[in-house]
C-alpha cells in the first residue's frame, strides 16, 4: 500500500532526527535482545521531546496513516502515532468520536508493544474514556486476563486515570487479577499504580488493601507500592510478604 504524501513527510522528519549512537543506547535500555521483552524492536534514536514535536506537527494525520505508523518496525514511529492519537482523543468534541478513537486504539494493540508506548497512551485514551463510561469498565478485566503482556499492562496503567480522579476501586480490582502474573514489567506497573493510590488518595486507603493482600503480592509490586512509606512501616509489610 502506497504511503500518503503526509505520511512520507513524517517519516522523512523522523529520519532527519535519527541518531545512530542514541539508537544503540535505546536498544539496550528497552531490552531488544533475543528473549528480552522488547526483542526485535528497532530504534531510530530520537528522544521523546523531539517525537512530541513531530506529533504536534502532524496532529491532524488521518487514522489510516496513524495505523501505518503503529505498524512500523521503528519504535519512534509507533510512539509518534500514539502521541498523535492522544492529541486527537483529547481534542475530540463528542463522546461518539472519543469512542471511535478508543476502539481504534484497542484494535492497534499489537503495535503498542513496549512499556513506554503503553504508559504514554493508556491512561489518556482508554483510562479517560472508561472513567467517563462506567458501563464499559469490563474492558479492563478482559485486558487483565489477556495472554499479551502489553494488554495486561494497558489494563493496570489505564487505572491511573481513575486514581487522578480520586477513585481506587479499579486499580485494586486489576491488581488482584494480576497478583500471580509472571512478568516483572507487570509487577512494576502494578506497584507503581498502588503507590499512586497511596500518594494521591492517602496512605490509609492503600494500607487497607495491603493488610489484605500484602502477603500475596509479588515482592517487586510490594516494594514499589511501599516506596513512600516510612522505613519501619515498609519493613513491616515486607516481612509479611
Amino acid at each position: 500500500m502506497a504511503q500518503s504524501v503526509l505520511l512520507r513527510q513524517l517519516f522523512q522528519d523522523l529520519r532527519r532526527l535519527s541518531d545512530k549512537q542514541q539508537a544503540t543506547i535505546l536498544q539496550r535500555f528497552f531490552k531488544t535482545g533475543p528473549g528480552q521483552y522488547g526483542a526485535g524492536d528497532v530504534f531510530l534514536g530520537i528522544k521523546v521531546p523531539r517525537q512530541r514535536q513531530v506529533a504536534k506537527k502532524y496532529q491532524t494525520l488521518p487514522l489510516a496513516d496513524v495505523k501505518e505508523l503503529l505498524r512500523s518496525r521503528f519504535h519512534e514511529a509507533r510512539l509518534v502515532g500514539l502521541l498523535i492519537l492522544v492529541g486527537q482523543y483529547e481534542a475530540a468534541k463528542s463522546e461518539t468520536l472519543k469512542e471511535k478513537l478508543v476502539d481504534f486504539y484497542l484494535r492497534q494493540q499489537p503495535g503498542i508493544n513496549n512499556w513506554d508506548l503503553v504508559d504514554l497512551s493508556a491512561p489518556k485514551i482508554l483510562g479517560d474514556f472508561l472513567w467517563r463510561h462506567p458501563d464499559k469498565r469490563g474492558i479492563l478485566r478482559d485486558l487483565a486476563h489477556s495472554q499479551s503482556l502489553w494488554s495486561r499492562r494497558i489494563a493496570i496503567v489505564s487505572t491511573f486515570a481513575f486514581i487522578r480522579q480520586g477513585r481506587h476501586q479499579e486499580t485494586f480490582q486489576i491488581a488482584k487479577i494480576l497478583i500471580n502474573d509472571s512478568q516483572d514489567l507487570i509487577h512494576k506497573a502494578t506497584g507503581w499504580m498502588l503507590r499512586e493510590v497511596g500518594k494521591r488518595l492517602g496512605r490509609p486507603v492503600l494500607e487497607a488493601f495491603l493488610r489484605a493482600e500484602a502477603r500475596h503480592l509479588p515482592r517487586t509490586t510490594l516494594r514499589y507500592a511501599l516506596e513512600h512509606f516510612p522505613p519501619r512501616l515498609r519493613e513491616k509489610y515486607m516481612k509479611i510478604n
